[in-house]
This record gives C-alpha cells, sequence and structure tokens, in this order.
C-alpha cells in the first residue's frame, strides 16, 4: 500500500507546477511536536499562548491544593482541598483537550488543502 501511495504522490507531483509542488510537500504530515509547533501560528496563537498560561496557572493551584490536603488533618479541611484539587486537575484536562482538538483541526485543514490541490490539479489535466 505504501508504494501505491508513493506512486500516487509522484503521479501528483508530477502534474503540478514548482511553486505548486513545493507547496504540496509542505503539506505532508506532521510529527506530534510539529503538530504542537504549528499551534503557536496563524491568527489564533494568542489564545493557544493563554491557555497554556492558564494551564500552568491551573496546575500551580492543583498541586497548592494537594500539598494543602495531605497536610491537614480536619475532615472540613480534607473535603475542601480535594476538591479544589479536582476542580483545577479537570480545568488542566480540559484545557488540554482543547489543544489537541486545535491540533487535530489543523491537521484536517491540511488534508483538506492536499485535497483541494489534488483536484485543480486533475481539473489541468482534464481540461487540456
Amino acid at each position: 500500500m505504501k508504494t501505491n501511495m508513493e506512486d500516487i504522490d509522484q503521479l501528483i507531483k508530477d502534474t503540478l507546477t514548482q511553486e505548486e509542488a513545493k507547496f504540496y510537500d509542505e503539506l505532508e504530515e506532521q510529527s506530534v511536536l510539529g503538530m504542537v509547533g504549528g499551534l503557536f501560528r496563524g491568527k489564533n496563537k494568542w489564545i493557544i499562548i493563554l491557555m497554556n498560561i492558564m494551564t500552568l496557572i491551573f496546575f500551580g493551584l492543583f498541586i497548592y491544593c494537594v500539598v494543602n490536603f495531605f497536610d491537614t488533618t480536619d475532615s472540613k479541611e480534607l473535603l475542601k482541598w480535594g476538591l479544589g484539587s479536582l476542580v483545577f486537575l479537570i480545568g488542566v484536562s480540559m484545557l488540554k483537550v482543547f489543544a489537541w482538538m486545535q491540533m487535530d483541526k489543523n491537521a484536517i485543514l491540511r488534508e483538506m488543502k492536499r485535497l483541494e490541490l489534488q483536484v485543480s490539479s486533475l481539473s489541468g489535466k482534464i481540461s487540456e
């Protein structure tokens, strides 16, 4: 199957101009680190930076609550610190889910661009 995909990619590159082929190469699959770096590019990088700052704050508050949870002996205090640590841990988890959804969105957009380029290439070849 891999050779079929490589053959298809080569056929597509053959029909593209040099500039389009360069753009097509940039749309290849990225590693996880490449996808994380891709979050900090584009119009919405400010919200990703804000979400990471909030994640660090929530994680710090989670650690604070856990330390106080193990430091107290009163049942009411245990409940308060335990609930606080749970809330902040859920907050960190939700912010991470948001970041993963953004990475998935970027991957889908990249594939859509690849498809657009392939359709454009095919329509140019049909009209000739």
